[in-house]
């Protein structure tokens, strides 16, 4: 049941880490889809893993 919780919790956290930076970056056009694919991997990986998405957007669009 707690590994359960922490799950949720960190599913949590990426959702609301990734909705706050699309709402700071959107007047500068870097925004980043929130997908299951995105919230699992910042679930797993943490802030690195946003870093990375925002730098792939950077460099690749």
């Amino acid at each position: 049941m707690r590994k359960l919780w922490n799950a949720l919790k960190k599913i949590t956290f990426s959702g609301m880490l990734l909705y706050g930076y699309n709402m700071l970056s959107i007047s500068y056009n870097m925004t980043i889809p929130m997908n299951f694919v995105t919230i699992g991997t910042i679930s797993v990986l943490g802030l690195p893993a946003l870093f990375s998405f925002i730098l792939i957007r950077k460099l690749i669009f």
